[in-house]
């Protein structure tokens, strides 16, 4: 963090108390009460845990930035929630469509902001307070303005464009880093400590095991058959994770970077069809590739993309998230045509 930026009385304090009075006052206007909801409180408790534990954890690996990817990350997600709910109930009052349970509403606010989640991973240690919040403001009423075209002249249902969190994140936080100053290639502050790394696959865990419960929470009559081919492509995406990792180091041992992004990549890639899936193989296959294309473009990326574009991504999301999510939208077109 920039050192002029320590003192938050004179930026963060009175940017934080601005947006948070325009939150409660836009509230009162466009929400009444919390009517009932399809979603029951389990289903949202699992995915409220993996945004705030799993991504918590997840992004962090950078030793003089822990606080900064647990602690900013509980701050951006209780102002982008209350951010998002007000985006969406405001196209909802525009389209004069009707206002949805509360439960349903706080739901789709958490899954959303996934996206920023991810794209902060993209500016962590690059990023000060003030240009993060300003950031989860910015990208969270781009995401649902997004979700509205969609919607409206793709005629993409709700649910599936909610799945494009991680594809969005994953490419607005590129786009952001690209206006910061890439760091020196040995500089402190991309490096990562073994009590560092350990956190990253804490989190990394988190996220295994809730994904499921991610990927069906916005499905009801499909919501079984989400979590069962959820499982099995994150399953197939864990065990391909470590046979690459094994076979493409040179020592022949385990790197945590590999495991830490490719044994997620299957629940991303199934994120668009895990309810339409008939078969499980089916799922099982597009966890492999997943974690294929994670492993190798995460190679491919670092020596032929990223230098010519300029792109310097502090938390890999490029090939975590953005690669897999352009997998996922793949198999989407596919097995519709099919």
């Amino acid at each position: 963090m920039p050192s002029n930026y320590r003192n938050f009385r004179h930026s963060v304090l009175w940017l934080l108390l601005f947006l948070e009075a325009v939150f409660i006052v836009a509230t009162y206007f466009l929400y009444s009460d919390g009517s009932a909801s399809n979603i029951s409180y389990p289903d949202f408790q699992d995915v409220n845990h993996m945004v705030i534990f799993g991504f918590g954890f997840f992004l962090a690996f950078l030793k003089r930035y822990g606080f900064s990817s647990m602690g900013f990350n509980l701050l951006i997600i209780a102002l982008g929630v209350q951010c998002s709910m007000l985006a969406e109930g405001l196209l909802d009052f525009l389209r004069k469509r009707p206002e949805e349970g509360g439960l349903t509403r706080i739901s789709q606010a958490v899954v959303s902001m996934t996206a920023v989640v991810i794209s902060t991973g993209a500016v962590l240690g690059k990023a000060n307070p003030v240009q993060l919040i300003l950031m989860t403001v910015v990208e969270i009423i781009v995401f649902h303005l997004s979700r509205w075209i969609n919607s409206l002249f793709l005629l993409v249902p709700p649910n599936i464009s909610m799945m494009h969190v991680h594809l969005f994140g994953a490419y607005f936080g590129l786009a952001v880093s690209s206006r910061f100053s890439e760091p020196l290639p040995r500089c402190e502050k991309k490096a990562s400590t073994p009590k560092s790394d350990l956190r990253s696959m804490l989190g990394t865990l988190f996220l295994w095991v809730f994904w499921p419960s991610f990927n069906s929470l916005l499905f009801v009559e499909e919501r079984s058959k989400a979590i069962y081919n959820t499982y099995f492509a994150l399953a197939a995406s864990a065990v391909t994770a470590f046979v690459l990792s094994i076979l493409t180091t040179t020592d022949g041992k385990l790197k945590m970077t590999h495991i830490r992004s490719a044994v997620i990549a299957g629940g991303v890639t199934v994120g668009y069809t895990a309810h339409g899936i008939k078969y499980p193989w089916i799922a099982m296959i597009l966890g492999l590739l997943a974690s294929v294309t994670t492993i190798l473009g995460s190679y491919c990326l670092k020596i032929c993309l990223n230098p010519a574009l300029r792109i310097h991504d502090s938390s890999g999301v490029h090939f975590t998230f953005g690669l897999p999510g352009i997998l996922g939208v793949l198999a989407q077109v596919v097995l519709a045509v099919i």
